[in-house]
């Protein structure tokens, strides 16, 4: 089974790397094949609302847009399961992960039962650094992705700088069970 974790977070050391760290540990102890990706190293633009507010995205599930978006698009789409973990800013996914998941959701939503992400085990992570708040809306902007694109919503975890410890503990733990879950490793 492949696993792909896409964190977006300028800090290489922080909160949002270290949630990604235990998703990628949680996935590989359930023998999955893991990438992980640093959304902040790609070049992927915000949604230019092409032509008629749609361009390609609704007629052949792509964006014409060119830049790192097509790859990523594609290794999301080969991927068995995903991770998406993003750091809260003002109680919502960072840019760089609301300029990709809106690109994604475009392409993918308008597919219905043919999206990429149909019945794929999905986890959400908020990870607020800061304050410590805004997880709980993060979550459900996130949550409403994962079902606009048809996902399976696998679990949605909130984690602020005061639960760091017990929540990465929660994060590889989730991982792994989705991963064993779905290669029939464990029934529920």
């Amino acid at each position: 089974m492949k696993a792909l974790v896409i964190y977006t977070s300028p800090n290489l050391d922080g909160l949002t790397a270290a949630c990604a760290a235990a998703a990628a540990e949680g996935a590989g102890a359930a023998e999955a094949e893991v990438e992980v990706i640093r959304l902040n190293d790609l070049d992927v633009g915000n949604c230019e609302a092409c032509g008629n507010g749609w361009g390609t995205c609704s007629g052949s599930h792509r964006c014409q847009v060119t830049d790192d978006f097509q790859g990523l698009h594609a290794k999301v789409c080969t991927a068995d399961a995903l991770i998406l973990i993003t750091p809260v800013y003002w109680g919502e996914m960072s840019e760089s992960a609301k300029a990709f998941t809106d690109r994604l959701r475009r392409c993918e939503a308008t597919r219905g039962e043919g999206s990429c992400l149909n019945k794929k085990p999905f986890i959400a992570v908020a990870a607020a650094g800061g304050t410590g708040n805004g997880t709980v809306t993060c979550l459900g902007s996130m949550e409403r992705w994962g079902k606009h694109v048809r996902a399976k919503v696998w679990d949605l975890i909130p984690v602020n700088r005061w639960s760091r410890s017990y929540k990465l503990a929660t994060i590889r733990a989730a991982a792994q069970g989705m991963i064993d879950a779905n290669t029939q490793k464990v029934t529920y």
